[in-house]
């Protein structure tokens, strides 16, 4: 099938690129490049650089290239961004989807697999998280995030769509093979952070609190692997080409794991002991986020490969060793 693929030059968006031609379909990539890297499309893949709020250049894309699904990746997802620049996020986000919808709608295409995150359940009542946990953002990335995936129920509800949201618990690692991998300006996530540290590109890794409720006071996450999660999108695509009706699924490793054990480990595999500092509290970070994928996987034939932490890091160092420039642009 053909599957326009938005915010495909980026981290995540490149990886599910990859598993989606794997798997036999039709990709057009659809990035502004803001964020993406035209080195992460793969050759011969089609690009159109634009922002999804240029209905005319959507239109034109339609025309052109026959799309019968999207992947909806394109988003500002930095949290502590988002608490001090709100109307970003509501402009990136919210207004920038419905945009999408709206052309999306014009165009008879209604089928999408949506890019949403943890992040929609802020504090959790209790631990591993199941998709019907109440849902309590405590930043507004995800308050962003939970605004789309009640427009995608009521476009459903009102025109026909048929969506899938995956809610996302701490993507990482890199394409196994290797040429692909995280790449961000500024950069915001743990695991490229301490690498970064390590290559002694930055002076030391700061631990964001010491003082949360957990074993060692630092947060815990549940770290996926990010082809793992690519692979996912592509079934969850699959059931929508056949035809299957609106879902919500949690995916992540069920796997805890604090910052500090993940410094931890990542000194083990990289062999350096780099230096790491202790600062504050971010704004909006949760103690605890860990999922029960066990709906996806009752649903779904899929089998995480590469999601245990030592394979996350040591194919995330692999990238950034033969990388450390990143993309280089």
């Amino acid at each position: 099938m053909n599957v326009l693929v938005t915010g495909g030059a980026g981290y995540i968006g490149s990886h599910a690129v990859r598993e989606l031609l794997a798997a036999g379909h039709k990709v057009v990539v659809y990035d502004s490049l803001v964020k993406g890297h035209r080195g992460a499309v793969p050759n011969g893949v089609p690009f159109v650089k634009a922002d999804i709020r240029n209905a005319a250049v959507l239109a034109e894309t339609f025309e052109v290239f026959p799309v019968d699904a999207v992947m909806h990746f394109a988003a500002a997802s930095e949290v502590g961004e988002s608490m001090v620049n709100p109307a970003k996020y509501y402009q990136d986000n919210v207004a920038a989807t419905l945009s999408l919808l709206e052309s999306l709608n014009k165009a008879k295409i209604r089928k999408i697999v949506f890019s949403s995150t943890a992040a929609v359940y802020g504090e959790p009542e209790s631990c591993p998280i199941r998709e019907d946990a109440v849902l309590a953002p405590t930043n507004v990335y995800g308050r962003t995030k939970l605004i789309i995936e009640g427009m995608l129920a009521d476009f459903a509800m009102a025109y026909g769509f048929s969506y899938v949201a995956l809610r996302y618990f701490n993507a990482a690692g890199a394409l196994p093979a290797g040429g692909v991998g995280e790449d961000h300006a500024p950069e915001s996530h743990l695991i490229p952070l301490i690498l970064k540290t390590a290559l002694g590109q930055r002076e030391a890794i700061s631990v964001y609190g010491t003082d949360y409720p957990t074993p060692d006071g630092t947060c815990i996450r549940d770290y996926i692997h990010v082809t793992d999660l690519a692979t996912a999108h592509v079934l969850a695509l699959e059931h929508l080409l056949a035809d299957g009706g609106p879902r919500t699924y949690n995916l992540g490793s069920q796997a805890g794991f604090s910052v500090r054990e993940v410094i931890d480990k990542a000194k083990q595999v990289t062999g350096v002991d780099f230096p790491v500092k202790e600062t504050p509290r971010r704004a909006g970070d949760p103690a605890v986020l860990v999922a029960s994928s066990a709906k996806f996987q009752t649903d779904f034939p899929w089998q995480m490969r590469y999601s245990d932490l030592e394979t996350i890091l040591r194919t995330a160092w692999d990238w950034h060793r033969s990388h450390p420039d990143g993309y280089g642009n």
